[in-house]
């Protein structure tokens, strides 16, 4: 068994293109893995830009992942760059993760935009969703983002963010404490104890004395 802990960066579907964003709304335009062997020990990493079809890649991406479309200008599309996926992983024996569903679901809409032969109800039912895991953990009941998992667990969150590879490398760092109950409880407690409600310490009467000085009719 491997376990495989992926992170994709995606860019908008141009507006111009109103019948494909009835497919999906965004395209993926970085694939960023590692592969964790069965002691949760990085064996290997996989990373590919991806060429979109449906609009050039935003400004806004490019400020928050660094990818240009100079960048993809090369790269290949959908469909090649997620068979070599596929075939870096190299096995069904494993486990996929991500932060959050968001992957799955965009790799879902994809495949059935530009691979609708692929079964991708295979991938989906061999996927989990690490930040869910994490917040329930900890009793945690909003979702907490990557970054911040990351600063709870008193560690510098690695490389850049929002960077597939990145990405998906904390990403799996957070799947190994979470292996180890003692170490993760030791780790976290800090930031249990904070989440904590806190015992109220006073009265009603002692917080609002007003309250005790109104007479009835």
């Amino acid at each position: 068994m491997i376990h495989v802990v992926i992170d994709l960066e995606m860019n908008p579907v141009s507006k111009t293109f109103k019948d494909i964003r009835r497919f999906t709304t965004d395209e993926i335009i970085e694939i960023g893995a590692v592969k964790l062997d069965n002691n949760y020990q990085q064996c290997d990493e996989f990373q590919c830009y991806v060429r979109p079809l449906y609009g050039e890649i935003t400004k806004h991406i490019t400020k928050l992942t660094g990818i240009t479309n100079e960048t993809v200008a090369d790269k290949p599309l959908f469909p090649e760059a997620f068979q070599n996926f596929i075939d870096w992983i190299g096995t069904w024996d494993m486990t996929l993760y991500s932060w959050s569903n968001s992957d799955i679901n965009q790799l879902k809409d994809e495949c059935t935009l530009k691979i609708p032969e692929y079964d991708i109800s295979r991938l989906e039912r061999q996927w989990q969703d690490l930040q869910k895991a994490f917040d329930d953990r900890i009793g945690l009941h909003s979702s907490l983002a990557l970054k911040h998992a990351i600063g709870a667990m008193n560690r510098d969150f690695e490389g850049t963010e929002h960077t597939a590879l990145a990405d998906a490398a904390n990403t799996a760092a957070i799947l190994t404490l979470l292996q180890d109950d003692e170490e993760f409880f030791r780790v976290m407690q800090p930031v249990i104890d904070l989440l904590r409600p806190k015992k109220l310490s006073q009265s009603i009467g002692d917080l609002y004395p007003e309250l005790m000085n109104l007479k009835l009719d």
